[in-house]
């Protein structure tokens, strides 16, 4: 496979950027951003550390992140797998994306920024589920922000396309892994057993 690894063979594949994209941007929430973002439920965080790069979905009851001003952003970590790979990421590199989604448009905010971890009582207290509050919480603060092209929405029609039937479960790419895991059993239970460890 022929690969690219200059940029000046890479601009030279490329038409100039149109105008628009490069003056989206701006480098703190204006009120159109902040509505948008205080509307989104779901986001996804990237992260990089020394051994890669890693993505991780963040969802919420009501806006994923709170506003804190128009160049802070915090991120309640709820209960996950404890992995921690965006958290010992952010620890030791602090650069962070997030991409806001809101079902049905098409189009998807970006902040580019970098981010730190807070266990401060006053900072977790401020974030409340079910009598729970997270760990931790990943502040953000905003280097960049500007909203994404709509097209990868609509080419894949993420909102409108239709379902995907015998799609493999989480059981069955576990067992593939693990032969003698019970797949069945854990797929019968998650949905249950996921109410009572989502906060």
């Amino acid at each position: 496979m022929k690969t690219i690894d200059d940029i000046a063979t890479l601009e030279a594949l490329y038409d100039v950027a149109s105008p628009a994209s490069l003056t989206k941007l701006v480098t703190r929430l204006t009120p159109h951003y902040v509505k948008w973002i205080n509307a989104a439920r779901f986001c996804v965080l990237t992260t990089v550390g020394p051994e890669g790069s890693d993505g991780s979905p963040r969802g919420d009851v009501g806006p994923v992140v709170r506003i804190v001003d128009d160049k802070t952003l915090w991120l309640p970590d709820w209960r996950g797998n404890n992995r921690m790979d965006s958290l010992s990421n952010i620890v030791r590199d602090g650069r962070v994306s997030l991409l806001f989604m809101i079902p049905g448009s098409t189009n998807v905010i970006r902040v580019n920024g970098v981010a730190v971890l807070s266990d401060d009582p006053d900072v977790t207290g401020a974030f409340m589920q079910s009598g729970k509050h997270p760990k931790s919480v990943i502040a953000v603060t905003v280097g960049e922000a500007y909203f994404q092209c709509a097209k990868a929405i609509m080419r894949s029609e993420l909102w409108t396309g239709a379902t995907v039937d015998d799609l493999p479960t989480v059981g069955q790419l576990l067992k593939e892994q693990q032969a003698e895991f019970d797949a069945q059993a854990y797929d019968d239970g998650y949905a249950e057993n996921a109410k009572v460890k989502m906060w």
